[in-house]
């Protein structure tokens, strides 16, 4: 029987475990996910947790619950080190798991060392427990003297920051000032005009400060009364001016890289430490070894570079499953990874989103959250967890109407 070990169950690696369980073995092999976590956690919706418009088990729902023992075992844990040679993945608890294929799927990390201050005093918001930990600190500002505004800062101007400043203003209504601190000459560097413009008129309706080309030099905690505030130390690139500033709270959405275990281990990596792979997604020196999503610098059949985000983590893992079916049962050729980009999905906001799809088309406000949210809810791990969550959105209006008369 074949051992197949993915290690993180994120986009890329629960979604290969999903699809290898449907290809047609004749003998199935014996499939292990391994996690840190016990929750697989669908990253584009994340936000919806702020703001009350999904809740925990609809984003995060539990492996246990995904998985089905008797075809994917899910063993949670965390990987301390790989040994290419012996093909055994060592994990903290000083188990270990042999394996005749791996798949790397660790995700990545949110930097936070390059900044005094932002490891130990700022959010990140990258996992469920980053989306806990701000929604209670949230719950905490809004306890105060309900007259009292809430300052908060968000460092990048990507998809993250966007999406969290949109959230976050809809949330706190007239008590939040939200400033989006950005070190580029624009926010959505690399997205598509449609969706920038349509993000910047949602930005500027909601009041939210944009900031560009600042970069945040530090953060300091203070107290105040009693409660925690945050002292920034920004540097305007234009001018070189220093300036002060504070708030209630520092979101930091800025970069990402690979897993550590990934940056420890001596293979090709790209100058931003992601793997090297084929086409095929596996590792040169060790073809019984896959990489995919944050992990690897994956690049499509015709050599260009795919981005690190949850699409293309979608799309590669159909291509993993395959090729791991084809290379234990060597009953098919191994396929080179084709990127199809399908637009760009961004939520501006509670009941709001823009959807930039391929031809031209652009949806936004109520449309482009309705067209976002069934995008979603088809992409969600299994059936069963589909309905469920379709389900629930379409009852959980129809309580609140009839609780609210």
């Amino acid at each position: 029987m074949n051992r197949i070990c993915i290690l993180g169950g994120g986009f890329g690696g629960l979604y290969t475990a999903l699809e290898l369980s449907r290809q047609p073995w004749s003998e199935p092999p014996q499939i292990t996910l391994v996690d840190r976590q016990e929750r697989f956690v669908f990253a584009p919706l994340l936000y919806e947790l702020l703001t009350g418009e999904m809740e925990d088990w609809e984003v995060a729902p539990r492996f246990q619950d995904l998985l089905t023992p008797e075809s994917v075992q899910f063993r949670r844990g965390s990987v301390r080190a790989i040994d290419p040679q012996a093909r055994r993945v060592e994990l903290e608890d000083g188990q270990s798991l042999e394996y005749d294929a791996l798949v790397l799927a660790l995700g990545g990390e949110t930097p936070l060392e390059s900044v005094p201050g932002a490891a130990e005093f700022a959010f990140p918001f990258r996992t469920l427990a980053d989306a806990q930990r701000l929604r209670a600190h949230l719950k905490a500002l809004e306890e105060r003297d309900p007259a009292q505004h809430i300052d908060l800062a968000i460092a990048g101007a990507g998809a993250s920051g966007v999406e969290l400043a949109c959230k976050l203003a809809d949330r706190l209504g007239w008590r939040g000032r939200i400033r989006l601190i950005e070190l580029g000459s624009q926010i959505l560097s690399g997205f598509a005009p449609s969706s920038r413009e349509a993000a910047q008129e949602a930005l500027a309706q909601r009041r939210v400060q944009v900031e560009l080309q600042t970069k945040v030099l530090s953060i300091e905690a203070l107290n105040e009364n009693g409660a925690p505030l945050f002292r920034l130390q920004l540097q305007r690139l234009e001018s070189q001016e220093i300036a002060t500033d504070l708030a209630d709270a520092v979101l930091w959405t800025v970069g990402t890289r690979p897993a550590a275990v990934i940056a420890n281990w001596d293979l090709p990596k790209t100058e931003r430490g992601r793997l090297q792979v084929l086409p095929t997604l596996q590792i040169p020196t060790f073809p019984e070894i896959f990489a995919l999503g944050d992990a690897a610098a994956v690049v499509d059949a015709e050599g260009k570079p795919v981005p690190a985000t949850a699409q293309a983590a979608f799309q590669q893992a159909g291509y993993c499953a395959w090729n791991l079916w084809a290379l234990l049962t060597q009953e098919r050729p191994l396929l080179p990874f084709r990127y199809f980009s399908l637009g760009e999905m961004l939520s501006l906001g509670v009941d709001t989103a823009v959807l930039s799809a391929l031809g031209g088309l652009t949806l936004t406000g109520p449309l482009g959250y309705l067209a976002r949210r069934t995008a979603y809810l088809v992409r969600l791990p299994t059936l069963e967890h589909q309905l469920k969550v379709g389900w629930n959105w379409i009852t959980r209006p129809l309580w609140q109407g009839l609780l609210a008369r």
